[in-house]
């Protein structure tokens, strides 16, 4: 190839810029879209089940580890299971689940139980979560992987 050729061949740096972020576009979109989504369904459960101040959160606590529950499932069942189009993941995985699961309340709601004297149940709060969540990711895909396995029989 000659050097006129090679020349010709190479893409300006803002050329390519400008097709990335073409390609990401969607991805951002249905991010966004999923997102904005996952944070009413969390605003709605925090109505539906106040926290007294000082009490136990519930609310982030249940939202957490539902949330955990569906993304267990829902990556076994577009890993393993079904073909799922190329924005299903991140419009559901990322930005559904990622909006409506909360652990930035998780660490607020820890030290707001601690301001207000009561440490032990921040400390139970804080153990409970993380070892319901982990259960819940890895029950759910579990039982999901079981159910799919049955299935291809």
């Amino acid at each position: 190839m000659t050097a006129p050729e090679a020349e010709s061949l190479r893409v300006e740096p803002s050329t390519r810029r400008r097709s990335e972020w073409r390609s990401q576009a969607p991805v951002v979109a249905v991010v966004a879209a999923g997102g904005a989504i996952g944070a009413v369904a969390r605003y709605a459960l925090a109505l539906a089940v106040p926290t007294a101040t000082g009490g136990f959160p519930w609310a982030t606590f249940w939202t957490n580890v539902i949330g955990c529950a569906v993304i267990g499932a829902f990556l076994v069942l577009i890993t393993e299971g079904l073909s799922a189009h190329r924005l299903v993941r991140p419009f559901f995985g990322t930005g559904v689940l990622g909006g409506f699961t909360t652990f930035s309340t998780y660490t607020v709601d820890i030290q707001k139980l601690v301001d207000h004297g009561r440490p032990g149940t921040g400390l139970a709060y804080l153990a409970a979560t993380l070892c319901a969540a982990l259960a819940a990711v890895w029950c759910a895909a579990t039982v999901t992987r079981r159910v799919l396995t049955r299935r291809q029989r």
